[in-house]
């Protein structure tokens, strides 16, 4: 997974063979989140700025978001969720991936952690 980058969000990225990114969550946020129970996905085929609110997570615990990272467009998005949202507490880093993107700029990826610099952020939250 050394391709994997990370956001202070608790966000990953990764970037695949056709320059697409694919986004999901970190291990960290689904087991802080507890059992998913609902996903809103974002819409495909629009264009993002970084911050929008891009998808809705809810769990036995609590309700949130998730920010695109960056600006650019979604061209994809893991529908599988819309019924098993517990594939995010499941695999995370794997099959409960998100949405792709493709980016405005992908040199913004660089900015990003990587895993080693991610652990050492989420060693530092207790």
């Amino acid at each position: 997974m050394n391709n994997l980058k990370f956001t202070s969000e608790h966000e990953w990225l990764r970037l695949e063979a056709d320059n697409a990114v694919t986004v999901g969550i970190t291990d960290y946020a689904q087991s802080h989140l507890g059992d998913l129970v609902y996903i809103q996905l974002p819409d495909v085929n629009v264009a993002y700025k970084a911050g929008d609110e891009v998808a809705v997570i809810e769990s036995v615990k609590t309700a949130g978001g998730i920010a695109m990272p960056f600006d650019g467009k979604v061209v994809e998005v893991n529908t599988t969720l819309n019924d098993q949202p517990d594939i995010v507490n499941q695999d995370p880093l794997g099959a409960g991936w998100f949405f792709k993107m493709t980016l405005a700029d992908s040199g913004k990826l660089n900015s990003l952690m990587d895993e080693a610099a991610y652990k050492e952020f989420v060693a530092k939250l207790g």
